[in-house]
């Protein structure tokens, strides 16, 4: 199973079925207190092997060196918590989630401490794999108003590699 589910108001639309399945998703908007270097929205998180907020896991190795993830990058999202050890996408410890119940409030939603520990969680359910990701944009191609690429289109990210990584993990090719 794969369970994408983007942040408020939609995350809380999968956040029963995830329970099912031993997730839980807090529903808001992760961010960090302090954004990456390079990147202004806070809630634009990179996860790569230089920041060590990819875990190692078959889904970030790949089936070989050409497979490898080494950079993702997310744009805004939910936070996740899986069962131990299923963390794919790390967040830092300092990564806040914040609840609106709008977006034209999320400025002005206080930031809460226990954000889940990822943005991506893998594992191994009974006889199947289940992978759930609370940021959907990462895994589209799309161009802002502005003419920028962000997604899987964005020269230097592995934001496509990793989405097909998971669909190999979940086919059991990985």
């Amino acid at each position: 199973l794969l369970l994408v589910a983007d942040h408020a108001p939609f995350g809380t639309a999968a956040a029963g079925l995830a329970a099912t399945l031993g997730v839980t998703m807090h529903g808001g908007f992760a961010e960090l207190l302090s954004p990456d270097p390079g990147q202004s929205d806070p809630g634009a998180v990179e996860f790569s092997t230089t920041n060590g907020r990819l875990a190692e896991h078959p889904i970030v190795l790949g089936r070989g060196e050409k497979e490898r993830v080494r950079r993702v990058l997310s744009y805004t999202g939910q936070s996740l918590d899986g069962p131990p050890g299923s963390e794919v996408l790390l967040l830092p410890l300092t990564a806040v989630e914040r609840i609106p119940r709008t977006r034209e409030e999320l400025a002005d939603a206080p930031p809460d401490p226990r954000a889940g520990r990822a943005q991506a969680v893998a594992f191994e359910l009974g006889k199947g794999r289940v992978v759930v990701v609370g940021e959907a944009a990462m895994l589209t191609a799309q161009i802002d108003d502005r003419g920028e690429r962000f997604g899987m289109n964005v020269p230097g990210l592995d934001n496509r590699q990793f989405l097909l990584n998971a669909m190999h993990w979940l086919a059991r090719r990985i």
